[in-house]
């Protein structure tokens, strides 16, 4: 991802994760593939706050997080090469996250489903 981003002008493209708008910088030719993420992330948030068992946007994001690397590591054929690729695009996606709900603290947006 650094590889492309050094070749692409990051530019901001708007997501929504229950019901709440997020701008995230990503190169252009991306932005599909992170609109693709954001959906997935937001049916997988949205089933774990219908199970009622986890309360508060931030410990949903985390479950849904730690679940998806989960699988993500538990995945047949993955070299080191490539774990360490998806390291660091996880930790990416994990400061794009703190920095999105570091935003909406911020504006005073709460965590209430």
């Amino acid at each position: 991802m650094a590889d492309t981003m050094a070749k692409s002008k990051a530019t901001p493209v708007n997501i929504t994760i229950l019901g709440k708008e997020f701008q995230v910088a990503s190169p252009e030719d991306e932005h599909q593939t992170l609109l693709q993420a954001a959906n997935f992330l937001d049916k997988r948030m949205r089933e774990i706050r219908s199970s009622g068992k986890v309360l508060g946007l931030e410990r949903i994001a985390i479950m849904a997080a730690l679940n998806l690397s989960y699988e993500l590591l538990n995945s047949p054929g993955i070299d080191s090469d490539e774990m360490s690729d998806m390291e660091q695009r996880i930790q990416l996606i994990r400061n794009k996250i703190d920095d999105a709900l570091q935003e909406s603290e911020q504006i005073g947006l709460t965590d209430n489903p």
